[in-house]
C-alpha cells in the first residue's frame, strides 16, 4: 500500500499541473515560451558552459550552423554529430547550434539554399514560378503514404510526385546548401572562439577568487 500511495505522490510530483493540447505544443514549437530571443539567450548560455578548448566548441558550432542548410530534415541532430565527430568538434555544441534552425529561419534558409543549388545545377526554381513549395512537399507526402498502404493493398506505388520533389526541391537544396552552409558555418566559428575564450578565461578568473577566499578563511579559522 505504501508503495502504491509513493507511486501516486512520485506521479503527482513529476506530472505537469497544466496538460497541454496538441494545438499548444505546436503553437510552442513556431514559438517557444518567452520568444525565440529567450530560446537563443539559453543556447548561448549553455554553448558558452560546454567542456573543451574554444576551438573544440567553434568547430561543434561550425557543424551545426552548417547542417541546418542541408535537407535531411529530422535528421539535423544525427548530421550534425556525424560532421562535428569529422571536425574533430564538440558533439554537444553542434546539437545546441542546429537551434540556428527554427520556423523563423528556414524559409530564407530554403531560398538561399535552393536558389544557390538550381544555379549551381543550371536550372530554375520552377517551384516559384509555376507550382508552390508546399505543394510540392505535400505531393511528395502523399505519395509516401500512398506507397506504405500500398504494401498492405493491391494499390501500385506512385512515384511521380518523390520524383519531381528530389528533382525540384531536395536535389538542387542539397547542392546548394554546401556553399551558404559553409559560410554561415565558418562566420559563427570565427565569432565564437573570442568570445568564448574571453568568457572561460573570465570563468576560470572567478574560480581562482573563490579558492583563494576559501583558502584565506581557512588560515583565519587555524
Amino acid at each position: 500500500m505504501g508503495r502504491v500511495v509513493q507511486g501516486k505522490a512520485d506521479h503527482v510530483v513529476f506530472k505537469r499541473r497544466d496538460s497541454r493540447s496538441i494545438i499548444r505544443i505546436a503553437g510552442e514549437v513556431l514559438w517557444p515560451r518567452g520568444g525565440w530571443l529567450r530560446a537563443f539567450q539559453y543556447v548561448q548560455h549553455r554553448m558558452r558552459r560546454l567542456p573543451g578548448t574554444p576551438e573544440q566548441i567553434a568547430r561543434g558550432i561550425f557543424a551545426g550552423a552548417f547542417t541546418i542548410f542541408t535537407p535531411f530534415f529530422g535528421l539535423h541532430f544525427v548530421v550534425a554529430a556525424v560532421v562535428a565527430k569529422l571536425m574533430r568538434g564538440s558533439i554537444l555544441a553542434a546539437l545546441l547550434a542546429t537551434f540556428l534552425g527554427n520556423p523563423l529561419t528556414y524559409i530564407p534558409i530554403a531560398f538561399i539554399s535552393l536558389k544557390t543549388g538550381h544555379f549551381m545545377l543550371g536550372s530554375s526554381v520552377r517551384g516559384v514560378v509555376d507550382e508552390s513549395l508546399s505543394s510540392k512537399f505535400l505531393g511528395a507526402g502523399r505519395d509516401l503514404w500512398h506507397n506504405f498502404m500500398a504494401m498492405f493493398t493491391p494499390e501500385r506505388a506512385h512515384w511521380d510526385e518523390l520524383h519531381r520533389f528530389y528533382d525540384d526541391v531536395f536535389f538542387p537544396w542539397m547542392v546548394g546548401g554546401i556553399v551558404p552552409g559553409i559560410i554561415c558555418g565558418a562566420i559563427c566559428y570565427y565569432l565564437s572562439v573570442p568570445v568564448i575564450r574571453a568568457y572561460q578565461k573570465r570563468r576560470l578568473a572567478r574560480m581562482r577568487k573563490k579558492l583563494e577566499k576559501m583558502r584565506d578563511r581557512a588560515r583565519v579559522a587555524e
